[in-house]
């Protein structure tokens, strides 16, 4: 019964993961358009999806990231496209194949456990066709997994979110899907319980050896749990890849202002340098850029850790600081610079500027720096607090 895919840890693995992403395709999604009257809420949205890996669809609301949850899910059938799973096709011109047929399981933000049920009850409710020994087997060993063995016999509302979390997390691995989908998984717990079942769930589905689609707008989850990230913007995916990769090296501007604080830095590319208000960077110091570009006019992304600030006298100067925001560990600035810029740098909680007071500003980053063509300049919001 099931595939039996459940891993265990080894002494032997080097790294926090047990299951490691393979190049297998599991889940291929083309060209699938999504309307609601005569609104595409998806639009022409291709994605494919890798055995054994954490993806998370990841952008503002209403950017089509839940639809598309749904889509793979067989909760909304597309107007137009395919979507396969293990290589069949579950949704396309001819055919539509129904939730309960695909072997997929879904974690909601609400976890909907059901409230007349034990811990251990909720855990073997999707395994009616399973024999008795079977049954008691997969659920105990799920309940193992989850550390939740001890507290089998508890309701859902005598345990805490985070503990609702992992049973809920275990009922929908329970049955063995091939793919697990997860709707804004944390959304519903407090801020420093987030922070700690992020590592948990990640551990949970990697030890399962299950693939596994996330949907969340929180960055920092996204970045925390995933082994690729998609960001999503209106319909479509802006850009697929690691973590490291859309933060360090985003393709659009929407991406790099989504994924934290973004400030863009004019410059006029001169030779082996980049001309900007704030000196010159080195060219060797901007990723990729092709020496095509050379009497151009840029924009430098740079983001808090990237400048430093620091109080000056007025022959040195080059801004001003308009707003600071103390978060504990460090604190945010923003500066009003002469060109007419504005920037942000994030400084230790130690280091004190002060409101109004004039500063230089220098870019300090120890990477390549992306960067954009000054012409393709939009309109597209901040992602900065006022």
């Amino acid at each position: 019964m099931g595939n039996g895919r459940l891993l265990t840890t080894t002494a032997e693995a080097p790294t926090r993961d047990t299951a490691s992403p393979t190049d297998d395709v599991v889940l291929e999604l083309d060209g699938v358009v999504k309307r609601y009257g005569t609104e595409d809420v998806i639009s022409g949205l291709s994605l494919s999806v890798r055995d054994g890996e954490i993806l998370t669809l990841l952008g503002p609301s209403g950017c089509g990231k839940t639809t598309t949850l749904r889509l793979i899910a067989g909760l909304e059938q597309p107007d137009v496209g395919r979507i396969r799973l293990e290589d069949v096709p579950v949704a396309d011109d001819d055919q539509f194949v129904p939730p309960e047929e695909r072997g997929v399981g879904v974690v909601f933000q609400e976890f909907a456990l059901f409230p007349h049920l034990t811990a251990r009850e909720n855990v073997a409710f999707g395994l009616s066709g399973w024999n008795d020994a079977e049954r008691d087997a997969r659920v105990q060993e799920l309940l193992e997994l989850v550390g939740l063995e001890s507290h089998d016999d508890h309701y859902p509302e005598e345990l805490s979110g985070g503990q609702q979390q992992r049973i809920a997390l275990a009922r929908s691995l329970a049955p063995e899907p091939e793919m697990l989908l997860l709707d804004e998984p944390f959304s519903s717990l407090d801020v420093d319980l987030r922070v700690e079942m992020r590592e948990e769930v990640r551990r949970i589905i990697k030890e399962a050896g299950v693939t596994a689609i996330s949907v969340t707008h929180d960055q920092e989850e996204a970045l925390s749990i995933s082994d690729r990230v998609a960001v999503m913007n209106d319909g479509d995916v802006e850009q697929v890849g690691t973590p490291e990769r859309v933060f360090q090296d985003p393709k659009s501007r929407f991406v790099a202002g989504f994924l934290g604080h973004a400030s863009f830095l004019s410059g006029a590319v001169r030779g082996d340098h980049v001309d900007t208000s704030l000196g010159r960077v080195l060219r060797d110091d901007v990723n990729g850029l092709a020496h095509e570009y050379d009497g151009s006019d840029i924009d430098l992304l740079v983001r808090p850790d990237d400048v430093t600030a620091y109080p000056a006298d007025e022959s040195e100067a080059n801004g001003r600081v308009v707003y600071r925001r103390y978060l504990g560990p460090t604190v945010l600035y923003r500066v009003e610079l002469d060109s007419g810029e504005t920037i942000e740098c994030m400084h230790n909680h130690s280091d004190r500027i002060n409101l109004d007071e004039r500063v230089a500003v220098r870019v300090t980053a120890d990477h390549e720096l992306a960067w954009f063509p000054a012409n393709q300049r939009t309109a597209e919001p901040s992602t900065v607090d006022a």
